[in-house]
């Protein structure tokens, strides 16, 4: 008995773990049908213009999902992943402060111009979702990553640290404000000319507060510099 019941429970797990496979692998093929809809048609989009991409009956799709609101989380989360995956390698501590800025904003500026409509819908942060799943969520995120940078090279200097997050969530508040205003109106500026009002903004605003500071930061110094104490820092003969 003790054996048959064991080969009992084997294959009930094992259909188990295939159906919860199957559900994954069909809430993947939804999401990806959602972006794809969202990409051609707009932020508006209904259940219906999914399922009929995926070539589904339409309670096909509401069934791997707790109704609407969920739905519209997880894609919001799809493409806030996207995103992320894109800028985030973006906020390093290689090359020269210039080039970290204009690399990070360019990166931005670059996939918001792609994704216009993926865009459109992950501002659009539903008042009873979860907005750590919106642009929201990615602010926090990239912002998070900046006032660790910043902090690190405050630290250096033996400055308060906690300076760090509003220095970094200003600078994230100007690219949202600019980028958000040129998407509503994209004929007024190339994305080239974004970047390039956007960069030359932050650097500004980098060497005011850095001079205030008496941080020897400039637009050429190496980023790796400003977060190793001056007297390990290297000079030229």
């Amino acid at each position: 008995m003790s054996e048959t019941g064991g080969k009992t429970q084997t294959a009930v797990d094992g259909r188990s773990t295939r159906w919860q496979d199957h559900k994954r692998q069909r809430r993947a093929e939804v999401l990806d049908a959602a972006l794809a809809v969202i990409a051609d048609s707009g932020a508006e989009i209904s259940v219906q213009q999914i399922a009929d991409h995926l070539g589904l009956p339409r309670p096909v799709v509401y069934r791997h999902f707790d109704g609407r609101a969920d739905l519209d989380e997880q894609i919001r989360h799809r493409i806030q992943e996207s995103l992320l995956a894109e800028v985030m390698p973006t906020l390093r501590t290689d090359g020269s402060v210039r080039d970290a800025v204009r690399g990070a904003v360019g990166t931005y500026v670059g996939w918001v111009e792609r994704h216009r409509n993926l865009h459109r819908f992950l501002t659009g942060d539903a008042a009873d979702g979860d907005g750590s799943h919106g642009l929201g969520g990615a602010r926090d995120r990239i912002g998070g990553r900046l006032a660790d940078l910043f902090a690190a090279a405050l630290s250096v200097y033996d400055i308060d640290p906690h300076r760090a997050r509003p220095m970094a969530f200003g600078v994230i508040g100007l690219v949202d404000g600019v980028v958000n205003s040129w998407r509503s109106a994209p004929a007024t500026l190339t994305s080239e000319q974004v970047v390039g009002m956007l960069t030359e903004s932050i650097l500004a605003l980098f060497e005011g507060n850095a001079r205030s500071l008496g941080v020897p930061l400039g637009r050429d110094t190496p980023v790796a510099d400003l977060l190793t104490p001056p007297a390990a820092v290297p000079h030229p003969a």
